[in-house]
């Protein structure tokens, strides 16, 4: 899934700041709280809702992956309590190191639970919903789910979503992606 790329983007930024963090440098706060006011609409209140609402009951109903998908559900709501820590925390403006640690920690919870979390639904989960719908069911998900994308967030969805991640990758000078190849 699409969205999937999007959050890994943003794990990259939650990454980028953490490192700052360490080692005592700047960065934007406002770079953060726009990132989790991603996280929240798009990933945890529409992708993250579409999986709770239509996938996990199917793996259930089937019987197939369900103690995968209840450590995927209970990671879902933890990400929401992180994500209202990461708001909160960026939000009051990181006046003290103390804040600012604060968040470090739960920008590295958040980054250190969702990598393996999209890795293992890219791997396991979704590859086996082929074993529990038809190719017509799965084709018609892929259809209400776009339709609900553009309902939550317009006729762009997905693609307004990404130049707003751009724009925070250049506000903290990560957004080329030559910079990351080893020399």
């Amino acid at each position: 899934m699409r969205e999937h790329g999007l959050l890994k983007r943003i794990l990259l930024i939650y990454d980028e700041v953490d490192a700052r963090i360490a080692q005592q440098k700047e960065f934007p706060p406002d770079a953060v709280t726009n990132s989790a006011k991603i996280i929240r609409s798009f990933i945890e209140q529409y992708h993250e809702k579409l999986e709770e609402d239509y996938l996990f009951p199917r793996f259930r109903k089937h019987n197939l992956l369900v103690d995968l998908v209840n450590v995927l559900q209970q990671q879902h709501e933890a990400g929401r309590r992180v994500t209202e820590q990461i708001l909160a925390l960026s939000g009051s403006g990181l006046k003290s190191s103390g804040d600012k640690q604060k968040l470090a920690t739960a920008l590295h919870q958040f980054v250190r639970m969702y990598a393996p979390h999209e890795a293992r639904e890219d791997t396991v989960l979704f590859p086996a919903l082929h074993k529990i719908v038809s190719r017509n069911e799965y084709d018609a998900l892929g259809e209400d789910f776009e339709k609900r994308e553009h309902q939550l967030f317009g006729k762009e969805g997905f693609e307004g979503m990404v130049p707003r991640v751009e724009q925070i990758e250049k506000q903290l000078g990560i957004y080329d992606l030559s910079q990351f190849t080893p020399r």
